[in-house]
């Protein structure tokens, strides 16, 4: 009966990560370039009462296992990197993956971090910066007097520009892209940017458009792929199971006060 108590409370403990979860996803609905996540649970040890092949009679064995589970925990929140809408933005500095790919920026520190967020600016040296001043990379700087209706961003990622009295556009750099063997290992660090780990794989460099990355969709943003309807169903299924769970340790107890009360 004890065994039933705590099987319960895991489920309600699973329950409520997985709308941590959820609540994280409709919290982040309308950032740019993020990734809904998604909980997964596995089920616990469990308590062997009778092992299947034991012998039962001289010439027969259980066929089957005797087991009690303990319940559930969460052994994963995968995240799932399907691409977002576009969204046209007609800001000269926004650009967008479509297809497999991340950006690289520079943090402060000089280490290096990926995102699918491309809603850069340009700073006061005409680099192209993320919104909290991180420096893409490789570096893009815009010559000083250029013509910013002139901005254009190739779907391979030639970053052109006109300067004043010229005709022809000046190439001022060229965009990279950054695929990895399991974009699932990266590990998230908030400003809707991602770092390398031992799971994901080395960073494979690459440019727009060829060798299976995605090509650069200019004055459009990617937007967060999270679906508020899946995200509603998915709470009314978790707010469900939380309560049956609960339902299932009020039973438990009701139990319990039963066999207590047998003296009575």
């Amino acid at each position: 009966m004890v065994r039933s108590l705590w099987t319960g409370a895991s489920g309600m403990i699973g329950q409520q990560a997985s709308m941590d979860t959820i609540s994280n996803n409709l919290a982040n609905v309308n950032t740019p370039g993020y990734k809904r996540m998604r909980a997964e649970f596995e089920d616990l040890l469990y308590q062997s009462v009778r092992i299947a092949g034991t012998p039962a009679t001289e010439d027969t064995v259980v066929p089957v296992p005797t087991q009690m589970g303990h319940g559930a925990k969460l052994s994963s929140t995968q995240r799932q990197f399907t691409q977002g809408n576009l969204q046209n933005t007609e800001n000269i500095s926004d650009v967008a993956i479509q297809g497999d790919g991340f950006f690289r920026v520079r943090l402060y520190d000089g280490s290096y971090s990926y995102t699918r967020d491309g809603s850069f600016k340009i700073d006061s040296t005409g680099q192209l910066v993320t919104s909290d001043g991180y420096k893409m990379m490789p570096e893009i700087v815009l010559p000083q007097g250029f013509i910013p209706s002139t901005l254009n961003v190739s779907q391979d990622g030639r970053v052109e520009v006109k300067l004043p009295g010229q005709d022809d556009p000046t190439a001022v750099g060229q965009l990279e892209l950054y695929r990895f063997p399991n974009p699932g290992g990266l590990t998230a660090i908030g400003e809707n940017l991602y770092k390398v780990s031992n799971a994901s794989g080395d960073s494979i460099a690459g440019r727009p458009g060829f060798d299976g990355m995605g090509k650069t969709v200019h004055k459009f943003l990617e937007m967060s792929n999270v679906s508020v309807v899946r995200e509603m169903v998915d709470m009314i299924v978790a707010q469900r199971a939380y309560e049956f769970n609960s339902k299932a340790i009020q039973t438990s107890d009701n139990m319990l006060g039963t066999a207590t009360n047998l003296k009575r």
